[in-house]
Formats: C-alpha cells, structure tokens, sequence
C-alpha cells in the first residue's frame, strides 16, 4: 500500500468553517499535520484560528493552492456539494483529494 500523506504534505481543507472541517482541521493540527489553507466560499481572508494556530480561508481551492503551495485537499462538505467540490480541487491541480461525506448522490461521483 502507498502512503499518501506524508510530514511534506501541505494540506487545505475544503469546508473548515463547517462543524465536520473545523473538528478534523483541529485534529489533524493536534497530529503536527501541516494544514496549510481552508476553503469556505464567501469566507476568503478570515481566519480559522484554534489553539494558537492560525489558518488562512481562501474563497476557493485555486486561490489557496496558487498562495499556499497545497499539494492535497480534505474535503468536509455537505453531500450535494461534495461532488463539485471534489472536482474544484482536481481542477486547481491537486493529485489527491480525500472525501469521507457519506451520502453522496451515485450520479454525482459517476460525473467525478
């Protein structure tokens, strides 16, 4: 099995301002993972700010990548979005792109 995500791996984290995003960007912080960016559309230039760490939202996946030299995205959005989000983030150029949402709709990842 290929390891994925390594120490040099500079995460964003596509819906960091959600419950779901915000946990597991907190997490993975904790763990010393490098989260680099967050993307909330209508959110660019706030922070997500949590224990002393203090994470730039970007209003979508192209501009964090081109600021924040992203090489991977964790996608916490609701189910109806996960699909484009999925593919906003292999449109900006990211090689791995991982999305946990349960429920998404068959025909939304067959379009993925």
């Amino acid at each position: 099995m290929s390891i994925l995500v390594r120490p040099d791996t500079r995460i964003l984290i596509q819906g960091i301002t959600g419950s779901f995003g915000a946990r597991h960007a907190r997490l993975s912080l904790e763990y010393d993972s490098q989260v680099v960016a967050g993307v909330t559309p209508g959110k660019g230039g706030q922070f997500f700010e949590q224990n002393g760490w203090k994470v730039p939202i970007f209003d979508t996946v192209a501009e964090a990548v081109r600021q924040t030299d992203a090489t991977a995205s964790a996608v916490f959005v609701p189910p109806s979005f996960a699909a484009d989000a999925i593919l906003e983030a292999v449109n900006a150029g990211l090689d791995l792109v991982v999305a946990i949402t349960e429920g998404i709709p068959v025909r939304d990842m067959v379009q993925v």
